[in-house]
């Protein structure tokens, strides 16, 4: 790496409104510490952990630059500026880890083309939580991101998650917009096989967190609710 050039940090945050140092290491404390150029997906919300983890840190002193879905691609490399200026520019999730299920990865992308160091910091994946927790196949898995919002599509889709899952034995994880999770779960029941063991994980690293796995017969006796949470969806047909 080119020892005149700037690190990019990839900086994890909270899954939730926690006390940032309870699932935060020191070094991310550390690393927002010396950093003031940033790419964030929403400037408010950074400033505002920014401000919460590290409350000395001027506000004035910071350089912002927003990637979210509007951000045109050829305005992504001038973001790594300060780093070929010689200084360290923060990535910055909205919630978890950078360029995991977030956007983050064209900067990560570009950062190596340009032989900039990148450096990821220790931080909560609510998807690596979930397998953790789920008692299913941590040794093989994929994660599937969001599952087709057609009724026949996500039908299709689940039907095809639980044969790669017992073909593979490759343990299948999804998402899914948190205001339709009862409703995922209740396409899980009517549509894959009643052994098949589903895990539902959400609010992780939160008071109100919950982490169970079952049979799909059990999930249609089960009455927990869902609605608005942040959940992970593991299935696995043994």
């Amino acid at each position: 790496m080119n020892e005149h050039l700037g690190k990019l940090y990839l900086i994890p945050t909270r899954l939730g409104e926690n006390q940032p140092l309870e699932v935060l290491p020191i070094s991310v404390k550390k690393t927002i510490e010396i950093v003031n150029d940033y790419i964030v997906e929403n400037e408010k919300t950074a400033r505002r952990f920014i401000k919460k983890i590290c409350s000395g840190k001027s506000q004035q002193s910071l350089n912002i630059h927003v990637l979210n879905k509007y951000t045109e691609p050829t305005e992504l490399p001038s973001f790594l500026n300060a780093c070929l200026e010689g200084k360290p520019v923060g990535l910055l999730s909205e919630a978890g880890c950078p360029a995991i299920a977030d956007p983050g990865s064209d900067i990560v992308k570009i950062a190596h083309q340009k032989n900039i160091q990148v450096v990821p910091l220790v931080g909560p994946s609510s998807i690596l939580l979930a397998l953790m927790g789920s008692g299913m196949n941590g040794q093989s898995f994929t994660f599937n991101g969001y599952l087709p919002i057609d009724k026949q599509e996500r039908k299709a889709a689940l039907k095809r998650l639980e044969r790669i899952s017992f073909e593979q034995n490759q343990s299948q994880l999804f998402i899914e917009t948190p205001y339709r999770n009862n409703k995922m779960l209740e396409n899980i029941c009517a549509t894959l096989q009643n052994h098949t063991r589903v895990c539902i994980a959400c609010d992780l690293t939160l008071s109100t967190e919950y982490i169970k796995t079952k049979t799909v017969s059990e999930w249609k006796k089960s009455n927990v609710d869902f609605h608005k949470r942040p959940a992970i969806f593991i299935v696995h047909k043994d």
